[in-house]
């Protein structure tokens, strides 16, 4: 049953009456973000009341902006709802939506000289901006929320924005730099007994490892995450570290193992309405389908993805998803259709600054050039794929030189 309903109140309420149900929808979204933090069984409740009640949170969300500006009561009920409910808003909204929010409670908290909360909002606008691929944006909001956590001395906002930064470092390509920070995250997080912040931290160094190739270091995190994850009964620790697992077997030659952990992957997301992850989910299914000869099946899965990639904003996953379709098309011998695709993808990987993604896409199309007997605009791409990878200390460094040398030698 709902307490209220904020959207059939007259145009003409008081404000008292704005005022008090501001407050009570604030108050819904605390139980919800707590039912969700609970873990296990609770986590579905929570949303559902989420869910249920998201009209009036909206509602008095907008009422507290609006008066932001000059009523302070106001000003801290839009901070609030950015802190409070958190990890139902980042479950929920798209990056553009939860932006706005955040940066009407960052104001607020500025105007109420609230440095903590000013910290919370600054590393809410560095997630959401990471997660749209704007990771050069990203890192000057979780810089400034590292000072702040450094001035005020708190070491879970501190391990945070260690952690956020190494993402942000890791999007550009500079995975080692990345490493180093997730190792200050995970210091930090064992040290205060931050089980989910160690969780955070494991999750990451396991796809910094991938990407280098270290496959085993990768898995022995993952694991790690898996284990924390279901402790605390975190639903999202557990998908991703299971998706984690699933890349790791893949390139160790476990194809049976690794489409088992994505499938677990796929249905934890979709039991907790999680539509991002569940796009990564349905990629990591294309791909593996696609590694076994099922182009047909791997293509249903990638367009799936990017379906879901563009509904929620994620430019990377996008791009990822255009990529793997080329990948797709070239093996039914499309190989035009690839390149277009591959372009796509080059023009998306550079706006957000992803340069493994940029190094992978032009490698991939480099060789479907050499296919279509485009010899010099294939060593073109496979050159510049080549100077990104050595920057990166990437795995395929040597695959690509030896390619070169290979068609500079014919």
């Amino acid at each position: 049953m709902k307490l209220f309903d904020f959207r059939k109140k007259s145009s003409g309420q008081s404000a008292a009456h704005a005022r008090s149900d501001a407050i009570q929808s604030l108050e819904v979204l605390k139980r919800a973000n707590d039912l969700y933090l609970e873990g296990g069984e609770s986590i579905e409740r929570g949303l559902a009341m989420f869910d249920a009640e998201w009209g009036n949170i909206q509602a008095g969300q907008a009422w507290a902006a609006a008066h932001a500006a000059g009523d302070n009561e106001a000003a801290q009920l839009c901070s609030a709802y950015a802190i409070t409910g958190a990890h139902c808003l980042a479950l929920r909204m798209p990056p553009h939506d939860h932006i706005r929010w955040l940066e009407a409670a960052l104001a607020a908290a500025r105007r109420l000289k609230k440095r903590e909360e000013e910290s919370a909002h600054l590393d809410g606008l560095g997630i959401a901006y990471d997660r749209l691929g704007e990771s050069r944006q990203a890192i000057e909001y979780y810089s400034q929320h590292l000072t702040i956590a450094v001035e005020t001395g708190d070491q879970r906002a501190q391990g945070a924005a260690l952690g956020n930064l190494g993402r942000a470092f890791a999007s550009l390509g500079e995975y080692r730099r990345a490493i180093e920070f997730y190792r200050q995250r995970l210091a930090v997080a064992h040290e205060v007994g931050d089980r989910r912040g160690q969780c955070v931290a494991l999750g990451d160094l396991g796809n910094s490892h991938f990407v280098l190739g270290e496959y085993r270091d990768a898995i022995e995190s993952y694991q790690e995450q898996l284990a924390i994850g279901r402790e605390v009964g975190d639903r999202r620790f557990e998908a991703n570290a299971l998706g984690g697992l699933g890349y790791s077997y893949s390139n160790t030659g476990e194809s049976a193992r690794a489409v088992d952990l994505y499938q677990q992957q796929l249905a934890i997301t979709r039991q907790i309405g999680d539509r991002h992850n569940e796009g990564i989910a349905l990629g990591n299914l294309g791909t593996a389908y696609g590694m076994a000869g099922d182009t047909r099946h791997a293509i249903e899965f990638f367009q799936h993805a990017l379906v879901i990639a563009r509904e929620t904003g994620d430019r990377r996953s996008e791009c990822n998803g255009l990529s793997n379709l080329g990948l797709s098309k070239v093996a039914l011998g499309e190989t035009s259709h690839a390149i277009d695709l591959y372009k796509q993808a080059l023009v998306i990987a550079r706006e957000i600054g992803d340069r493994r993604v940029e190094g992978q896409t032009l490698w991939s199309m480099s060789l479907a050039l050499d296919r279509l007997g485009q010899r010099s605009q294939a060593i073109n791409c496979a050159q510049t794929a080549l100077n990104i990878f050595e920057q990166m200390g990437h795995p395929h460094v040597g695959i690509v030189r030896n390619r070169l040398q290979q068609w500079n030698r014919q």
